[in-house]
C-alpha cells in the first residue's frame, strides 16, 4: 500500500465522518502562521481522542503537550459543560497561540493551560483525571506515562501519542533518544501491574506511528 493510498483514505474520512469544523481549522491555519511545527494530531486522530474521553465518561482530561491548541479543542469538546481540561505545555509561545485557538473555539472556560516542564507542573496536579492524552518529548515519557498512572481514576484511559517512530521502535540496534524513550516506555509497561496496555500502528497523514491506549486498573 502507498502513502498516497493513506492520504486518500484520510482524506476520505476526515470528508464524511470525522466533520473538523471552523475553529479546528484555523486552530492549523493559526498555529502555522505563527511558526508552530506542523506535528499536531490528524483530524480523524483528533476524533478518536474525543470519542475515547466520551466513552469513558470523562470530566477531567490531562493534555501532556499542548502546541497550538489543535488536539486540546478536540478533547474539550468531549467534556460536559462542567468539565475541566488542564494542558502542559513548554514553550511560552506555543501555549500563547493555543490559548487564542482554544478560546476561539468557545472551550476556553473549560480548559486551563500551564506553562513549564510537565513533569514539574505534574507534581502539583491533584487527582483523578479520567482521560489523559501524552504528546510531549518522547525522552521524558516514561516519566509522564508513570506519573500520568497516579493522577488517574481506576479505568481511566491514558493515551500516548507517536510510539512506532517509522516502525524504528522495534529496532534495538537504534540510539535516537526519542527512540529509546518509547522503548523504555513499552518495558516499562510490560512490568506495571497498574495497567493495561496495547500500541496500536498507524497510517495516514501523519505517516507511519502508532498510539499506545492504556487502562488503569
Amino acid at each position: 500500500m502507498s502513502d498516497a493510498m493513506w492520504l486518500r483514505v484520510d482524506e476520505f474520512v476526515n470528508r464524511t465522518i470525522v466533520h473538523e469544523d471552523e475553529p479546528l481549522k484555523s486552530a492549523v491555519r493559526d498555529s502555522a502562521a505563527a511558526g508552530l511545527p506542523a506535528i499536531q494530531v490528524a483530524p480523524n486522530q483528533g476524533k478518536l481522542l474525543q470519542l475515547l474521553a466520551q466513552a469513558v465518561g470523562a470530566r477531567r482530561i490531562l493534555e501532556i503537550g499542548t502546541l497550538g491548541g489543535y488536539s486540546t479543542i478536540w478533547l474539550a469538546g468531549a467534556l460536559p459543560a462542567d468539565g475541566e481540561l488542564v494542558s502542559l505545555e513548554i514553550d511560552t509561545k506555543h501555549a500563547r497561540v493555543a490559548r487564542a485557538n482554544v478560546d476561539r473555539s468557545g472551550q476556553g472556560g473549560r480548559v486551563k493551560i500551564i506553562v513549564g516542564p510537565a513533569i514539574v507542573s505534574m507534581a502539583s496536579l491533584a487527582p483523578p483525571f479520567d482521560f489523559v492524552f501524552i504528546d510531549a518529548d518522547k525522552e521524558n515519557i516514561p516519566a509522564y506515562f508513570d506519573r500520568s498512572v497516579a493522577l488517574s481514576r481506576p479505568g481511566g484511559v491514558i493515551v500516548v501519542d507517536n510510539v512506532v517512530r517509522d516502525g524504528r521502535v522495534a529496532d534495538e540496534s537504534c540510539a535516537d533518544p526519542a527512540v529509546l524513550g518509547v522503548r523504555r516506555l513499552h518495558e516499562m509497561i510490560c512490568r506495571d501491574p497498574r495497567v493495561s496496555a496495547t500500541t496500536i500502528q498507524t497510517v495516514g497523514v501523519k505517516g507511519y506511528d502508532g498510539l499506545l491506549i492504556a487502562l488503569v486498573k
